[in-house]
């Protein structure tokens, strides 16, 4: 029997397809199925979006009940601490000099000075008169100096020696260890500028003309504050003056705001003077 009769080998290619081999199309393929899918996965990410949501609500409630907590906690203690203080106060009357056993002398004494300079301060806060009022004023000054600037300072000092040392004001002179040294020939001051004549010609810096400002504004609102406490109005309230104290003025202007419609007629006739 020939090889065509016997039918057709594993290796022909004209080999009928496979029933399996019909349908070759993915089940992904499928719309509905592949709607489905993304309903699931946007289910997913909402419910993971509440539980996320929820997490950082109790989270934030936990942070603020501790916080509340803390706070309640802190009260009492406060509440406790002077309950014991005043408690122990009245059951022992040596209690405060037996409580001072804990300080040292040299603490003992720092703490009365500043009690006394506090009270001072506090009794000092009215006004006396000018030349307290400016000394006041010169020790706030004095106060702020912590907030100048000492490398601007240095630098402008710096400058100012080598410009009297280039013009022959001032002497330099190199130590025998190497440091050089600026003396002044007329009072031998070392490191010190000589006094100058001065030429007007300084511009301060814009940092230092708004700190001025600053200043005068400051003193100016302490001055209106005062006044204003003092029930005194300030320079703008102008015109004649039909009071004597500040109360007298308020009855008077409560009296214009009510009855000035009433009588504007018979003022304005007595200052022409033609008043029956």
């Amino acid at each position: 029997m020939s090889q065509s009769e016997a039918g057709p080998t594993a290796g022909d290619s004209t080999s009928p397809p496979t029933p399996a081999s019909e349908d070759t199309t993915p089940a992904s393929s499928d719309p509905k199925a592949a709607l489905a899918a993304r309903m699931a996965r946007f289910k997913t990410l909402q419910a993971q979006k509440e539980t996320g949501r929820k997490a950082t609500e109790k989270e934030v409630r936990d942070a603020e009940d501790r916080t509340a907590r803390l706070t309640q906690i802190s009260k009492l203690q406060d509440v406790h601490d002077k309950a014991a203080y005043k408690l122990l106060k009245s059951e022992d009357p040596e209690f405060e000099r037996k409580r001072n056993w804990d300080y040292t002398v040299e603490e003992s004494e720092s703490w009365d000075k500043r009690m006394a300079k506090k009270a001072r301060s506090r009794d000092n806060v009215a006004f006396a008169d000018y030349t307290k009022e400016a000394n006041k004023v010169y020790k706030r000054q004095i106060k702020q100096m912590s907030k100048v600037d000492l490398d601007n300072y240095a630098a402008q000092k710096a400058e100012k020696l080598q410009r009297q040392v280039q013009s022959g004001i001032l002497q330099l002179i190199e130590s025998p260890n190497g440091d050089l040294y600026t003396v002044n020939p007329l009072n031998q001051q070392i490191n010190t500028p000589a006094e100058e004549g001065y030429s007007h010609d300084h511009t301060p810096s814009k940092e230092a003309i708004d700190k001025l400002v600053e200043d005068l504004e400051k003193g100016e609102r302490a001055r209106l504050k005062a006044r204003a406490a003092k029930g005194i109005r300030d320079e703008q309230d102008v015109g004649d003056v039909t009071y004597i104290n500040q109360k007298n003025k308020q009855f008077n202007d409560k009296l214009t705001r009510f009855y000035n419609k009433y009588t504007t007629e018979i003022r304005e006739n007595f200052e022409r003077g033609t008043a029956i």
